[in-house]
């Protein structure tokens, strides 16, 4: 029996605009990621879920309760869920690469070459996030078996899914978009982690951006 998922990476904020790491940092969705929330409610609204999931942080919260909204689902049944959140970027939270390779050029090298242990001293190693990651959707999959449903949260922790259901290395560099509010659709199963469709976003048209985590 397989568990149907569609992750969605949470709307624009002024610092994915920025190009500013967010990690934990609980920073709220801007206009820009209002409307893309609102076009991927829009994009989910003719599927049936049977549950919906999403991180903590602020910018999936709002994501998750638009597409509640508009699938007649109630925003307070949201299941929110911290090991959805994004990684902790630890002493890189709240800057940008270019000044994380001014501020602290031994930590940005291990950044570049997607050390998969290091942890931004203060933060989590892609080990650490990965390890989070599985575990928080293998429990998911636990209480949705033969089910379909959704869950926000963000492009570090979409991108651990993708190599996950890929057998992609934690290390080897991404070679795959992760754009705020597009659907990704996976199955999960016996035999593994599936990607159905990856990065749809015919339903963003113009709302549409491209930005790091």
């Amino acid at each position: 029996m397989s568990t149907r998922i569609c992750f969605v990476r949470h709307g624009e904020t002024d610092w994915n605009a920025d190009k500013r790491i967010q990690g934990h940092t609980d920073i709220p969705l801007n206009a820009n990621g209002r409307a893309q929330a609102m076009a991927a409610a829009f994009g989910l609204a003719h599927h049936r879920f049977a549950a919906i999931y999403s991180s903590d942080l602020a910018r999936a919260l709002a994501t998750a309760h638009a597409a509640a909204e508009r699938i007649g689902i109630e925003v307070s049944s949201v299941r929110v869920t911290p090991g959805l959140r994004e990684r902790n970027y630890g002493i890189f939270q709240g800057l940008t690469v270019a000044e994380g390779a001014l501020d602290y050029p031994e930590a940005h090298a291990r950044y570049a070459v997607r050390d998969p242990d290091y942890d931004f001293e203060t933060g989590e190693s892609l080990h650490q996030l990965a390890a989070r990651v599985v575990a928080t959707v293998e429990n998911m999959v636990r209480h949705h078996a033969g089910e379909t449903i959704l869950a926000v949260t963000h492009g570090g922790v979409l991108d651990v899914i993708h190599r996950k259901a890929t057998g992609q290395e934690l290390s080897a560099p991404r070679n795959f978009v992760i754009p705020n509010c597009a659907l990704n659709w996976f199955q999960i199963d016996v035999r593994g982690w599936h990607v159905v469709t990856w990065a749809d976003c015919h339903h963003l048209e113009r709302v549409l951006s491209q930005t790091p985590e």
